[in-house]
Formats: structure tokens, sequence, C-alpha cells
């Protein structure tokens, strides 16, 4: 046996392992006081990039699940204010089947009729323009399918979501046109007698002793009934004009009083004309047109594109489609969107396309005759049928697409967070037998260093 006092080797190994013990203690208090694993990238560097990973998909989800919550709220204050718009259209129908009953109806009932009418259309203006979330308007068309011309001739009336986006060349190679009859004789004094005009049905008695401009003045008294404006051509003749333009459009007229200097000069012989539809291509694609109205075909990328315009037959500029849907970010990644296209549910975008109708549009309807009124009901079911639908999708984008995706995330969630836990988070019930262990050796391996640093007195009793 050999004694040293200058290294004193069972020292060193206590104290060594002494220190040891000490890191672990120091390290399961922290552990035990944060609840964490993982409190530095050196307690686990791999864990520690795996679980920060983790944390930003976790958060990403969690602002996921309030987007499309939020995006839910938004789509049901729309589909609240279409609820409206539905009640109102419903309305209006009720009053043009109430019109139509023409057997029973006086002028001053009719007339009644179409005040309500024209009132519940401006609501339905007022909704489409300020029906909006937050500061978001939401039925304006700013969130649908838009377009602008580059011909100020042409109107842009309308899309639908199957137009693609786009710019599209116009030209017109048939000219709408009005129906317009003219009198065969210019009046060049008051009328002689009094006389009866009948245009499209509609009575109208002329006094004697009219000029020819109380004749025009008069007959325009009556264009809401007759839907014909009266003026004087370059020639001093009368002339009456359709409001409205196309094949569905006629004009009749005839007197009681035979054609002459001394009377309106349209005679006893019925006048009549028809209007002309407009014909064209818009991007070169066929359309069909109505009126004044182009519309491009089914199955085209102009789909339910509607353009209006009287000028005449040629190249008419380009129209340009936009797309600006709503867009939710329901995910946590880049691109994991959803989007819907609204498009604006004013007066004059609802009811549109139907074929052979004397209106474009539920802004045009009136009910002042039992044609319009029968015109009219066709219009409001189109609209009806329109808003439906809208609604119907709405109620499907919020039911299958965000609350779907909401509950899918929230079990992604739930999954995420249970993973993290796993690496990220202190397990008490090992870490604290893990304490305890090293609490012990921590008391132990202090007696024994006290023990080693007595070994070198030894060597003192050889000295005696």
């Amino acid at each position: 046996m050999s004694f040293r006092i200058n290294h004193n080797i069972s020292s060193i190994n206590a104290l060594r392992n002494l220190g040891k013990t000490e890191f672990s203690v120091a390290k399961s208090l922290e552990r035990l006081s944060s609840g964490l694993r993982i409190n530095k990238g050196a307690d686990d560097p791999a864990g520690l990039v795996i679980s920060e990973r983790m944390r930003a998909q976790i958060a990403g989800i969690r602002q996921a699940v309030e987007n499309a919550e939020t995006a839910t709220a938004m789509v049901q204050t729309a589909e609240g204010a279409m609820t409206e718009i539905h009640s109102l259209l419903n309305n209006i129908r009720e009053l043009a089947v109430h019109a139509a009953n023409s057997g029973a109806n006086d002028s001053v009932m009719i007339a009644a009729d179409q005040d309500e009418i024209e009132n519940a259309i401006a609501t339905i203006n007022r909704i489409s323009a300020q029906t909006q979330f937050g500061v978001k308007k939401l039925l304006d068309g700013s969130s649908g399918v838009n377009g602008s011309t580059t011909d100020s001739s042409v109107t842009f009336l309308s899309a639908t979501e199957n137009t693609v986006a786009g710019t599209y060349a116009i030209n017109i190679t048939t000219q709408a046109e009005q129906a317009v009859v003219t009198a065969g004789t210019t009046q060049t004094a008051v009328l002689g007698a009094d006389e009866t005009l009948t245009i499209n049905g509609v009575q109208i008695n002329l006094v004697a002793g009219m000029t020819q401009n109380q004749v025009v003045d008069r007959i325009n008294e009556y264009n809401a009934s007759t839907g014909v404006t009266a003026s004087l051509n370059a020639n001093n003749q009368l002339t009456l004009s359709s409001d409205a333009y196309g094949s569905n459009i006629n004009i009749s007229a005839a007197s009681n009083v035979a054609a002459a200097t001394t009377s309106t000069g349209i005679g006893t012989t019925v006048l009549s004309d028809t209007g002309v539809d407009i014909a064209g291509t818009i991007g070169g694609l066929a359309a069909t047109g109505r009126g004044a109205v182009l519309t491009g075909d089914t199955g085209t990328a102009i789909e339910g594109l509607s353009i209006m315009t009287t000028g005449a037959a040629g190249a008419h500029g380009s129209i340009i489609v936009s797309s600006n849907p709503l867009v939710f970010q329901v995910g946590p990644n880049k691109n994991q969107t959803v989007s819907i296209l609204i498009n604006a549910m004013a007066a004059s975008n609802l009811g549109t396309g139907v074929v052979g109708n004397t209106f474009n549009n539920l802004s045009e309807i009136d009910v002042n005759s039992a044609s319009h009124a029968q015109d009219a009901i066709e219009i409001i079911d189109k609209a009806i049928e329109q808003v439906s639908a809208k609604r119907g999708e709405l109620g499907a984008f919020q039911k299958n697409t965000l609350e779907s995706n909401t509950n899918n995330l929230q079990v992604a969630e739930e999954n995420l967070v249970s993973a993290e836990s796993v690496i990220r988070d202190t397990d008490f019930a090992g870490e604290m037998a893990r304490l305890t262990k090293n609490q012990i050796l921590l008391q132990s391996g202090t007696a024994m260093l006290v023990q080693a640093n007595q070994i070198p007195q030894v060597v003192l009793q050889l000295l005696k």
C-alpha cells in the first residue's frame, strides 16, 4: 500500500461525482419550476427545433380557426341581407300578380302597385349598397365579377361567376333599334276638331285648338302606359318612338281623324313598327342580343357577361372583366385559402338573362299594363331564382367549407399540442424521481467527500 498527499484521487473522484449530482439536481429543479423539459437549446437541440416548428403550426392553426369563424360571421351577414331581399322580391311578385288582374283593376290601383314596387326596388338597392361587415361592402359587387369598358357608348351591366376574367373586344354587327312610327302628314295649324289617338291600346284624347307642341306634351303624359315618347323630327312631323329597343318592342298607332294639316297626321290607318335586337360578338365569342343588351352565351368564357349599347355597327373598344372574390386564409400555411364571389344584388343585376321579355332586369319593370305585369312576373321569378342560388351557395360554403375546415383544424391542433407536449414538457413523475435520487446522492456525495479529504491524515501517523 502506498500513501501520497500531493494528489488525493479519492477526493477528486468524490468531488467530480458530487458536481455531476449537483448539476442534475439543478437541472431537475429548473424543469420542475418551469414545467418544460427543454428550456434552452443545449437541453435538446433536435427536440427544440421540432417543437418550435410545432409551436408555429399550433399558433397558425389557432389563427386559422379564428379566421374561419370570422369568415362564417361575414357569410352569415351577407346571407341575412339576402334573406331580406328575398322577402322584398316576394312582396314585389305579389304586387305584380295583383296588377296583372287587369279585368278588376283601375288606373289608381295600378299606380299604387307601381309605387309600392318602386319603393321595394329602392330598398333592395339600398340593402345592396349598404350591407357591410366592418367597413367591407358585401353586396355592392366589389367582391364579385366586375367590368369596365373603353368605349363610352358601351355600358357594362353584369357578369356571373362563370365569366372568365380578361379583356374582350366588342364588335357590333347589327345596331339595336327602337320601334318608330312617323305621321304621314305634318300638322301646320291647331287641331281642327277633337281627336282620339290609340297608341299601343291606350286611348289619348286630344282637344280641338291644341298646337303641335301641346299634342306632343299630351301624348308624353301617357308615356308610362304606352312606353312611347312623342317628338318632332327634322321635317316637323309627329314621331312616336318606343322607350325600349328590340324585336320584342312594337308600336301601333291610329287616329279616329283622317290625316290632315289640322290633325296629328297619324290618320285612321294603323301605323306600326317593331324594334331590332342588337347583334355582335364579345371577344370574338358568341353572344345573344336582346334589345340593346348583348349577353355572352352559355359555355363560353364570356358566359353571363352583359353589355348595353345603342351604338352603330362596328368596333366599340373592349371590356375588361376582373374577378375580386372574398379570400379567407383558413390554414396555417401558405396558399391555404378559400374564396367566394358575391356579385351585386342591386335591382339592375337581378332578373337578367330572360329571353323574349320586355325588361332586361328587375330595375326596369313596371306593371302599368297587363302585358308588362306578366313580363314583370317572369323577371321577378328570375331574380328570386338568382338570390336563392346565391343563398344556397353561401350556405354550402359555410357548412361544407368553413365549418368543416374549422372542425378539422381543431383536431389537428389537439394532436399537435399533444405531440409538442411530449417533446417539450416536463414529465413530473419521472423528474421528481430523478430529483429525489440526486438529492440523496448529493447528501451521500458530500459525506463521502468529507471522508476522502480525511485520508491524507493517515500519513501523519507514519511521521510519529
